[in-house]
């Protein structure tokens, strides 16, 4: 190719370069390197080429050859440089420093353009790099080029700044030429800055300052540059901050620093720099408090400052803050930067200090802290002061050998040392050897006089020392006031001179004042502020004693400064501000939970505060933590007997007697505990209980007065406890009284009413003569009131009872007259005023309105004065004050009795409506009477029975109940009321409690014995003999009834009625055929009548019973008489006279008062018709009429089972209504619910709480002297049996006929039952333990158990039925065919009990007896629907034909049937279930198998199990 060509192929080349086509220029370059290897040109486009397509190796090539050819052509160096630069030539930037430094070369002399944009790019790739000191010099050399150009002044300042730009990182580096250069630039920029002051070059400046501040070795400079700065902008505090800081770092405080300090503040008072200054100054003047002040202010603001780090730790130390030093110390370590020069230097005096600083903490950790500060000294054990503070540490932490050891070495070493000495001198002290301590403490100071530390520990050793001659305390006061005057922040020295001016001076004011100077230094010292306190208030001073305590509490963290909580708390305890003393005693208690008294003072508090519950608890909680605190338990004992826990009271007391027998509160505690019981019991009318109280509170009080005869409280409260007796009556008032209380040496004496309220009123002189209160007086004047009425009660001579009224007068006059304003003593005296042996009725007028006026809401005083009213007959006033009183306190019962009383004198139709009101509120002897009386009224009239007011009264108010309750605790107050006893029996009697009415009535007859008024003494006697009659005690109501005239109806027919139920007919006959020629009136004449013809009945005389009962029915029939004529008619199975007669019945009896009688009357009559259904319904409609009647529900779950046992379920029902509406019907109705459950087949495994077995467990629990219920008992243990057999698993509860059979026999032995009825049970319980004997294959059981029933009843066919069949059993049993004449007498026996279901049933396994079995179920079958019959027929046509349709149609008949007994339908389901699985019904099976799920059938599904595997 000629040169021609060449030139054409690299125009093409280029052409296409140009154009992008860079593979085509390829290819030209290529041709033309074949021609010419080193052709530039061509390589040069074949590295553009390559780099436009992304081929860098081939393009970088390429480049270096050409540079190979022509080393100072810009071509290849330029394309070079292109391709380095591009973003993924990450790894060649050494190699592009090199081609810029090239370029730099080549464009030198030429471009200057391109020269400055190649130097732009080099900079800023040495940036990237870091290389700083590259940059530096690059930079400056553009600079000189520009410099050499002729550049202006503004360009060069710009240049220099930029280089300012690129260096300001580079003092990171620690490169000291590139910090020259860098220093160099900013003073050209600042030098060839504007001649005026702008913005920039004052951010500048602070940058040039700012990077000089981080070089140390720079100091001149930066004072210069701060200088300058400050001569140009002199209001700019920034320069003078840093010189501030640059003073303060260097540790030298000259005059020039000092004036800077001065300078900065004055410019800027709240700079951190000047404060700080100001802080080293104070420093240096020994204002302790206001460096720290300062220094903690100044650090806030500028806190990288190391320097004053430690000078603040080291004026916290000063002011011994030690613990605040330490934290300083730390951060001064933070603001240290490297550890060379200053900074190294700075370390170790901020160690040394922080070691100090430790040492002065008495703790062990701190010791250790201390030693390894003191370890990272550098050269430490070059020095002896360094070396004597290892010494100190060792001795803190207990290391004693080394403490020693160095403080020989330092006594060797440098004797002349103050510190080696003092250190010998901690070590002996520490000892206490004080000789030896004092030498050594007395050769630091005369080497170093001016240690506080070495006074205060040489005082000590004198306070200390043993050796009397040593016990100088006038040499350790002078050697604490020089420690206190070296150094005033010593808080010790202060406490121990306080010490002194208070145990060796006596100068408490002066103690007080260093006690408080102690406390101020140092807030920690517990002793010192605990000292002020208790100084100060012994010296009356309470605001400053508060003023401490406040200014402690205030500061105080959770859980710390106990003392001040604790003193503050009990300070508001004792100025009576419990709440505050609550919150500051739990403060207290936050930081010490363990403190006993601590707890005790906070109960005390609680106790103030009235929160009696937390009280007691913290009681408890002291005597717990310290159970020798008798304070503590007396006071829980207390607290409960505030709360009315008199019982636990009690033992507490006990409690303390048991360490203490002769505490005092405890004795005192305990009699109170007593009393008040005996005066709860006494609200309760539980007057034995409370006698019983009385008598032990008077031993506890006589013991504590035996003790303290002196204490006048003593003596009134055991008047108080003989005065309460007062109303009790005197035959139950025997207390035993210690001798010593009467004036005897020993021994008990027994005392009765009077003589106890004498002995009160001798206790209540006696708290007179040690203490004349006006409490007292009136005390004491109610107890003489008090025995003036028991000698009244009595009957003694009038005029003793006179002058003990006179004497109760004249005590309230005296107390009225110590204190007018006591109500309670107006309205005691107004009581005695009144009574009617003094009548001075104005007085006592007077007396209960002064009362009144003394307290207005005085409720008693009122009701008082409203008695007095009524007793004088001013009824409208006596309502108003009655009115007022009930306005005051609406339950205060008095003043409701006195309106009770009024509407009774008026004739109101309230009056009965208020006594039960006053009932209803308390119990009181007017109120329950008067009530009583009313209750007793309304039921004698018996014309009032369907009124509303009646029904109000009586029945929805549950009146006879309260009377009867009322009453009885009246007539426990008072034994001698005859009419109170006449009332209470009448209610008893009505509430059938007849041998409570009888005790009543005979107490009554009693009480009338001997009473002038012969009527009521009859009539007690009558009502006497009427209770005993009821009571079956024949004998002696006869007897009572003859004691009395016996002229009126009420008295004939009572003793005929006594000998009818004794037995004796004729005289009963006698009786009331003159009762009937007595009887006034038609309808008692038929009531003889009906007794009449009733006699004649029991004569075997039906015919003239029936005569006599007609005669009633022909003139005016009573109700009684056709009850008599129909129960007639039943017993003789009439059935014609008992319809007729219940016809008749019902005609003449309407309503609900005895619906329960006419209801079984009828359902004995249909029964006797032999009309089942309508004996239910009879009752269900009777039951529809009357739901809340319980005794109808009763009757329907009886007669269920009986006439309609298919609706067994329902008879549950009722049973369980029954239960749940009374509680006496429910005994019975547990029986009928268990009975109706056997009869409905219900079981234990269908429902484990609700069953036979448990109901019937529960009727025998409430009543177990019922026998049915143990017959009961005996059928549902036989079902339960029978079912646990069906489902696989052994019967629990066998071996229980026997035991069964005897319990029934003894329980029908001991109640009063119809023979007829014993003698069918007990037949019916030895069938039912045959049967169970039998089924349980106990055969030679049952047949003797069967021989043993024949004996005692021959003819007895359902045994012998029995009997013949356990023979029969026993012959099949060994597969021998029965004899004919085995087979004659079981037919004998069968047809002896044709109208038994279970004489049909057979037991028959022999194949011979199809048509037997067939017509004994047949024939059962007639009689009722037996589904046991249906059963047997159904397996009887099993065995015969197992795969018939009949046969399955049999069984699912007993299986589907509903109400058939679940343990029959399971034997059924078990045949049907394998007569389907043979003929392969397998939807029958699923709906046979689903039935047996739902009803719990075990057996048929473990069946189904077993033939569908099989299958």
């Amino acid at each position: 190719m000629s040169n021609k060509e060449v030139k054409a192929a690299l125009k093409s080349a280029r052409d296409a370069i140009r154009n992008k086509e860079y593979k085509e220029a390829l290819k030209h370059c290529k041709a033309v390197l074949k021609q010419e290897k080193n052709n530039y040109n061509a390589w040069v486009f074949i590295g553009l080429a390559a780099a436009e397509l992304e081929q860098p190796d081939q393009a970088k090539g390429a480049y270096k050859k050409a540079i190979e050819l022509e080393p100072n052509q810009l071509l290849a160096w330029q394309g070079l440089a292109n391709l380095y630069e591009k973003p993924n030539q990450t790894d060649v930037r050494g190699d592009l420093a090199d081609v810029y430094q090239k370029l730099l070369q080549l464009y030198e002399s030429g471009d200057k353009q391109k020269w400055y944009d190649v130097c732009n790019k080099l900079v800023e790739l040495y940036h990237q790099e870091k290389k700083y000191l590259e940059v530096a010099e690059t930079w400056q050399k553009l600079i000189q080029v520009k410099q050499e150009e002729g550049a202006e002044k503004a360009e060069l300042h710009q240049l220099w700044k930029k280089m300012i730009q690129l260096l300001k990182d580079s003092t990171q580096n620690q490169d000291n030429k590139a910090e020259q250069l860098l220093l160099s630039a900013f003073e050209h920029a600042v030098n060839s800055a504007d001649t005026v002051p702008g913005e920039d070059q004052q951010n500048l400046y602070k940058d040039f300052i700012h990077c000089l501040s981080k070089l140390p070795h720079e100091t001149a400079r930066l004072e210069k540059a701060c200088h300058d700065m400050m001569a140009l902008y002199p209001t700019v505090s920034y320069p003078l901050e840093v010189l501030c800081l640059h003073f303060v770092q260097s540790g030298t405080l000259s005059e020039e620093a000092l004036d800077c300090f001065s300078r900065l503040l004055e410019m800027d008072a709240n700079s951190g720099p000047g404060i700080i200054g100001f802080g080293i100054k104070c420093l240096q003047e020994k204002k302790y408090g206001e460096a720290v002040k300062s220094l903690t202010e100044g650090l806030q603001k500028t806190s990288e400052c190391p320097a004053a780090w430690h000078y603040l730790a080291e004026a916290q130390m000063k002011i011994h803050k030690h613990r605040d030093a330490v934290l300083s110390c730390n951060q001064a370590f933070k603001a240290l930067g490297s550890l060379e020069g200053p900074s190294l230097r700075w370390k170790n005096r901020i160690l040394q200090l922080r070691a100090e600083v430790l040492i002065k903490i008495p703790d062990a950790d701190a010791a250790e802290e201390a030693i390894q500060s003191l370890e990272q000294i550098v050269d430490a054990s070059s020095d002896p002061v360094v070396l004597a503070l290892r010494g100190r540490a060792y001795l803190n932490k207990g290391l004693m050998d080394q403490a020693s050891k160095i403080s020989q070495e330092l006594l060797s070493s440098h004797p002349d040392l103050a510190e080696s000495h003092a250190l010998e001198g901690f070590i002996h002290y520490s000892q206490k050897n004080y000789e030896q301590a004092e030498r050594s403490f007395l050769n630091a100071i005369e080497r170093k006089a001016e240690t506080a530390e070495y006074h205060q520990y040489l005082g000590l050793t004198y306070w200390f020392m043993s050796d009397e001659t040593k016990k100088d305390k006038g040499k350790a006061l002078t050697q604490f006031l020089k420690a206190a005057k070296l150094d005033t922040y010593l808080g010790r020295v202060f406490y121990y001179l306080g010490n002194y001016y208070r145990d060796i001076a006596g100068d408490k004011s002066r103690a007080r004042g260093c006690y408080k100077k102690a406390f101020e230094l140092d807030g920690t010292d517990e002793e010192s502020g605990t000292a002020a306190v208790d100084l100060s208030v012994e010296l009356g001073d309470m605001d400053t004693a508060l003023s401490i305590l406040n200014e402690v509490t205030e500061k105080a963290s959770t859980g710390a400064a106990k003392w001040a909580w604790l003193h503050r708390g009990l300070y508001y305890l004792r100025t009576g501000q419990p709440s505050q003393a609550v919150a500051d005693l739990q403060a207290a208690l936050r930081a010490d939970p363990k403190d006993s008294n601590c707890w005790e003072s906070l109960g005390e508090a609680y106790l103030s505060r009235g929160s009696y519950s937390t009280a007691l608890k913290s009681f408890r909680k002291a005597s717990e933590l310290n159970p020798e605190l008798v304070y503590s338990i007396y006071k829980a004992a207390a607290v409960e007997q505030i709360l009315g826990k008199y019982e636990n009271a009690i033992a507490t007391y006990q409690q303390i007697l048991k360490k203490t027998e002769d505490y005092v509160p405890a004795l005192k505690g305990l009699g109170e505990c007593y009393l008040m019981l005996a005066r709860s019991a006494l609200d309760d009318y539980l007057d034995r209980k409370a006698v019983d109280y009385i008598e032990q509170a008077l031993e506890f009080f006589t013991r504590a007065t035996k003790l303290r005869p002196d204490v006048s409280c003593l003596w009134k409260l055991l008047g108080d406890t003989c005065t309460s007796v007062h109303v009790i009556s005197p035959t139950k008032v025997n207390v035993q009284v210690l001798g010593s209380l009467l004036g005897k040496d020993a021994g008990k004496e027994m005392l009765k009413k009077s003589e106890l309220l004498r002995l009160g009123g001798r206790c209540y002189g006696r708290a007179l003569k040690l203490m004349s209160l006006p409490s007292i007086w009136c005390d004491l004047g109610i107890n003489y009131y008090r025995q003036a009425e028991d000698l009244t009660a009595v009957g003694t001579d009038m005029n003793e009872i006179t002058e003990l009224l006179e004497k109760s007068l004249q005590c309230l006059k005296k107390a009225v007259r110590l204190d007018s304003k006591n109500h309670l003593c107006w309205n005691a005296l107004g009581v005695v005023a009144s009574c009617s042996a003094i009548g001075n009725y104005a007085l006592a007028q007077h007396s209960f309105i002064k009362s009144v006026q003394a307290e207005q809401i005085n409720v008693v005083a009122w009701t008082n004065l409203g008695v007095l009213y009524l007793s004088t007959g001013n009824i409208e006033q006596a309502h108003e004050a009655f009115k007022i009183a009930q306005s005051l306190e609406p339950s205060y019962l008095l003043c409701w009795i006195g309106q009770a009383l009024i509407a009774e004198s008026i004739g109101s139709y309230d009056t009965m409506d208020l006594f039960r009101h006053t009932t209803e509120l308390s119990m009181h002897t007017e109120g329950a009477k008067g009530y009583a009386h009313w209750v007793c009224s309304t039921l004698q009239d018996k014309s009032n029975r369907n009124t509303e007011l009646y029904l109000y009264n009586i029945v929805q108010m549950n009146a006879v109940p309260a009377a009867q309750v009322v009453l009885s605790k009246y007539t426990e107050r008072n034994p001698d009321d005859a009419s109170a006893f006449t009332m209470l029996g009448y209610l008893n009697e009505y509430l059938d409690l007849k041998r409570q009415a009888a005790d009543a009535y005979e107490r009554a007859a009693s009480l009338l014995k001997n009473s002038e008024d012969t009527e009521k003494y009859n009539m007690a006697m009558q009502n006497y003999g009427r209770s005993l009659c009821a009571l079956g005690q024949c004998d002696k109501a006869i007897e009572v009834y003859t004691s009395i005239p016996l002229t009126e109806f009420d008295a004939i027919v009572g003793i005929a009625l006594a000998y009818f139920k004794k037995g004796l007919l004729q005289e009963s006959m006698k009786a009331y055929e003159k009762a009937l020629s007595v009887a006034e009136s038609e309808q008692d004449k038929a009531h003889i009548l009906t007794a009449l013809a009733i006699i004649e009945y029991k004569q075997n005389k039906v015919d003239a019973a029936k005569t006599l009962l007609f005669k009633c029915s022909l003139k005016e029939p009573s109700t009684e008489s056709l009850k008599a004529l129909c129960t007639l008619g039943l017993v003789k199975q009439d059935a014609t006279l008992a319809t007729a007669a219940l016809k008749e019945l019902l005609k003449h009896e309407k309503g609900d008062d005895r619906i329960y009688e006419r209801c079984l009357i009828a359902c004995a009559v249909y029964a006797l018709q032999g009309r089942n259904v309508e004996v239910q319904r009879e009752v269900s409609k009777a039951i529809h009429s009357n739901p809340d009647n319980p005794a109808l529900w009763s009757l329907l779950s009886r007669l269920v089972p009986l006439y309609a046992s298919q609706k067994a379920k329902g008879g549950a029902v009722a049973g369980a209504i029954a239960h749940v509406l009374d509680v006496n019907h429910g005994k019975e109705a547990l029986l009928n619910i268990a009975v109706n459950q056997l009869a409905a087949g219900c079981h234990m495994l269908e429902d484990e709480k609700n069953n036979p077995l448990k109901n019937i467990q529960k009727a025998i629990h409430l009543c177990p002297d019922n026998p049915a219920g143990w017959a009961v008992l005996m059928a549902a243990c036989h079902a339960e049996n029978t079912v646990v057999c069906l489902n696989n698993t052994q019967p629990k509860r066998t071996g229980l006929e026997m035991t069964l059979v005897s319990t029934v026999s003894a329980k029908t032995g001991k109640n009063n039952l119809p023979r007829n009825y014993i003698r069918n049970l007990e037949d019916w319980c030895l069938c039912q333990a045959i049967t169970s004997l039998e089924e349980s294959g106990k055969l030679s059981e049952a047949e003797a158990l069967c021989t043993k029933g024949l004996k005692s009843c021959p003819e007895h066919p359902a045994l012998f039925l029995l009997l013949r069949q356990i023979q029969c059993k026993q012959l099949l049993q060994s597969h021998k065919e029965l004899p004919d004449n085995v087979l004659e007498e079981l037919h004998k026996t069968v047809m002896t009990s044709s109208t038994s279901v279970a004489a049909w049933q057979a037991d028959v396994s022999n194949e011979h007896w199809p048509s037997l079995v067939q017509e004994a179920t047949t024939e059962a079958l007639k009689l009722s629907s037996c589904p046991l019959a249906a059963l047997l027929q159904a397996l009887l046509q099993y065995n015969r034909k197992m795969g018939a349709r009949e046969t399955r149609r049999m069984l699912e008949r007993v299986v589907y049937q509903p109400g058939n007994p679940e343990t029959i339908v399971s034997v059924a389901r078990w045949y049907l279930l394998r007569h389907l699985y043979a003929k392969d019904d397998h939807e029958l099976i699923h709906v046979l198998i689903e039935n047996a799920k739902a009803n719990g059938d075990v057996r048929a599904l473990e069946l189904n199990e077993k033939l569908s595997a099989s299958a």
